[in-house]
């Protein structure tokens, strides 16, 4: 669309106009004043003043000369000065241009770091220095989460494909045994598909915000799990009270469910606990999911949220292997949401998860 728009003044040239027009109107004044409260005072005569100065006629002639050499010589120092000015004082937005182009041609690495005191212009380029930061971030996540996704989604495809081959080839094969692992197969390739459109419908922010208890979807995702923690011998409590917030009830359920599942799978095999906790603190609205379980390395905490990853196990072989998207999920839809996660590693093992929500009464 801007191919379209007509080629006008450069701003460089508008603001010499606007400087020598400034120094031409200046000088204008100064010489009406000179014009208006000196020569009027000259005698309008033929002897002049005593008879011995000239009069006012022969001064406006030698003034009126004097005067368009002036606003001749104004006129050019106006355009040139101008022009010099001007030249320095756009200099830091041309490199924030040359900066704006090169991250248009798809190279983000590039940083302005303009130097000298802080002003307007330099507030501008460390803006776009750090836009340009947080941009080649979300890019380099973005595609390893397209390469971590193509990964796993080719995975089940590929086992499928190779299961087809199999009976192909051996049509004496148990039939029934091949559907089962089939059927494991496909199931895993849906809960990735949809995992991951959850994920993106969260990072899109597409959801229509209605008020939310947090202890109400806390009760309902522990009663969700409860046959799951009972199989695992792991006593789940849910504790606390209201905690009101504003989003998406069907994702801060999904939420909800991922932290107490991730919390119940990744525990000790007999005798753990996951408490789930949810109040109301200082205008937030908390929800705190803690497990027993395996001790977590300090170092390995900030990477659980991101995609595709599974903690230290990269696979499971249990029928809650996951597809390394829980945390992820959670992560997401606290951030859509405008609230904080932070995990922290339990001494003893396991994980402390505690989620922040602005708070409404």
């Amino acid at each position: 669309m801007n191919g379209d728009r007509r080629p006008g003044l450069s701003a460089r040239l508008k603001l010499t106009l606007s400087y020598a027009g400034l120094v031409l109107v200046t000088g204008a004044v100064l010489l009406a004043v000179v014009w208006l409260f000196l020569l009027r005072y000259v005698p309008d005569n033929s002897q002049g003043l005593l008879g011995v100065s000239p009069n006012r006629f022969l001064l406006s002639r030698i003034f009126g000369r004097a005067a368009a050499v002036a606003m001749g010589l104004l006129l050019v120092f106006g355009l040139v000065g101008g022009w010099v000015l001007a030249g320095r004082m756009l200099a830091p937005l041309t490199r924030i241009s040359e900066a704006a182009r090169t991250a248009g041609s798809g190279r983000l690495s590039h940083r302005i770091r303009m130097e000298g005191r802080q002003d307007e212009f330099r507030e501008l380029a460390d803006t776009f220095d750090t836009m340009l930061e947080q941009l080649e971030s979300h890019v380099a996540e973005q595609r390893r989460f397209a390469a971590n996704a193509s990964h796993e989604l080719r995975t089940p495809l590929a086992i499928s494909q190779t299961l087809l081959d199999v009976a192909r080839k051996d049509p004496a094969r148990d039939r029934d045994e091949l559907l089962e692992r089939l059927q494991a197969v496909n199931t895993r390739a849906i809960d990735l598909t949809e995992a991951l459109l959850l994920l993106s419908r969260s990072d899109g922010g597409a959801f229509v915000r209605e008020s939310v208890d947090l202890s109400l979807v806390a009760e309902e995702a522990a009663e969700t799990l409860l046959p799951l923690a009972e199989q695992r011998r792991i006593t789940l409590d849910v504790t606390g009270g209201a905690a009101p917030t504003s989003g998406s009830g069907e994702l801060l359920l999904r939420m909800v469910t991922n932290l107490v599942q991730n919390a119940v799978v990744h525990n000790v095999p007999v005798g753990g606990t996951v408490t789930v906790h949810t109040e109301a603190r200082n205008g937030e609205s908390v929800l705190r999911v803690e497990n027993t379980g395996p001790a977590v390395s300090p170092e390995l905490v900030p990477t659980l949220t991101e995609p595709f990853q599974r903690g230290t196990e990269r696979v499971r072989t249990d029928a809650h292997a996951g597809v390394g998207l829980g945390l992820a999920i959670v992560h997401s839809v606290v951030r859509a949401h405008d609230g904080t996660l932070d995990l922290v590693a339990r001494p003893a093992g396991g994980l402390v998860a505690t989620v922040r929500f602005p708070g409404t009464w």
